[in-house]
């Protein structure tokens, strides 16, 4: 019962890390977007926006890779439990964690698109 709760407030907290991530990104770009730009070249962009920019973009990644260990490690748990009982339902088990996984895809795109901008 204790190990439960641990492992539950643990979710909890690795939960509202990846929201704050996803918060923080967001801010990141909303701040590289629409910064005044006072450096020399009238594209360029300042290097406290630059900054805000890669910290943005690993918080992106940071927050999705920890989802995507999270949705990986109950997908896989009970494919895992499926597949001992019913051998043949691996296929189907590959591809919800692999759905799983692409949660870390994702974050590594939007940082991607994030770092293109700067």
């Amino acid at each position: 019962m204790r190990l439960a709760r641990i492992i539950g407030a643990s979710r909890k907290v690795l939960m509202g890390l990846g929201l704050l991530a996803l918060v923080l990104s967001a801010v990141g770009v909303v701040i590289l977007l629409h910064s005044p730009s006072h450096a020399q070249e009238p594209g360029a962009v300042p290097a406290k926006a630059q900054g805000l920019g890669f910290i943005a973009a690993a918080l992106a990644v940071l927050g999705s890779s920890i989802g995507a260990g999270i949705a990986v490690s109950a997908v896989g748990a009970a494919a895992m439990g499926a597949v001992a009982e019913r051998p043949e339902l691996m296929g189907r088990s590959l591809i919800y964690v692999g759905l799983a996984e692409g949660i870390a895809i994702y974050g590594l795109i939007v940082a991607i698109m994030i770092l293109g901008k700067l």
